[in-house]
């Protein structure tokens, strides 16, 4: 495979959330502490770098354009003109936004956790684009990576502190079955981030692992990505053909971070991604 490579030199806080727009050509990528939202093109290398309201887990594309925004308050819109609206406004005193998803019907799929990461202080909730939410997972510690099987019918999901990349079974009713994929040994870090590849394998970022593991969908470990910044925290396909994995990276909490924590990095033709749907609202 190939050596990774710098996309973006930059010194997020908490670098997370890289979703390809395939709409825009971009990479969208987040820090949830700086309270930044970045796109970039690696095209034309052009950048863009705005502000949040608040505290941003995640931002996604949307069918009709403009992004839906996972922030500490709830869920959020923004529309092509830049137009910001609340479809779900729940603040908790204590809890912040993190990790989302869009899962195949076009629902996201939004984490929260509180910010002492009190055990059980998080949730996994699912919302349509009427707004409506129903929390499927409502003692999560901090919800992080959920992605799908290519055929829909599996769902990966990851609450950290429990070591572990569980798997459900998922169709239109929801999610059941909860097991197992696999523990991350001690030692290796924590399960962070995650994307699914077209073949169905599992590919996870490793908090205080320094790596991204590839993982078979019978849990058997396939690749392991070895990087020089310690906080590695999520990754997804990107590019016009969606084979070039891209990897944010944090700072906080590290004493002596590397030079490159908190930047973008890009591991060019690692293998073929899926295509990620929008959110439909």
């Amino acid at each position: 495979m190939t050596a990774y490579e710098v996309a973006v030199r930059a010194e997020a806080t908490l670098g997370e959330g890289p979703t390809w727009d395939p709409a825009t050509g971009r990479l969208i990528w987040l820090d949830i502490l700086g309270m930044r939202l970045h796109t970039y093109d690696p095209v034309s290398g052009r950048r863009t770098v705005r502000t949040t309201p608040q505290h941003i887990g995640a931002a996604k594309p949307r069918a009709g354009g403009g992004l839906v925004l996972n922030l500490r308050d709830g869920v959020a819109l923004l529309d092509p003109d830049d137009t910001f609206r609340w479809l779900h406004h729940e603040p908790v005193p204590g809890r912040r936004a993190n990790d989302a998803a869009v899962a195949p019907d076009g629902s996201l799929w939004a984490g929260t956790m509180r910010y002492d990461e009190a055990p059980g202080g998080g949730t996994l909730s699912r919302l349509t684009g009427d707004g409506s939410v129903v929390t499927v997972l409502p003692d999560a510690t901090v919800s992080n990576g959920t992605g799908w099987s290519p055929d829909g019918r599996l769902m990966y999901y990851v609450d950290s502190p429990t070591r572990r990349v569980d798997v459900f079974d998922h169709d239109a009713d929801g999610v059941r079955g909860r097991r197992p994929l696999v523990e991350i040994e001690e030692g290796a870090g924590f399960p962070d981030g995650l994307t699914v590849d077209a073949e169905g394998c599992v590919w996870v970022a490793l908090w205080d692992g320094g790596a991204v593991r590839r993982y078979t969908p019978a849990g058997e470990l396939d690749r392991v990505v070895t990087l020089p910044t310690p906080r590695t925290t999520a990754c997804a396909f990107g590019g016009p053909d969606l084979t070039d994995l891209y990897i944010t990276t944090a700072r906080t909490g590290l004493t002596s971070p590397h030079p490159l924590s908190g930047s973008l990095l890009v591991i060019p033709n690692a293998g073929k991604g899926l295509p990620q749907p929008p959110f439909t609202g």
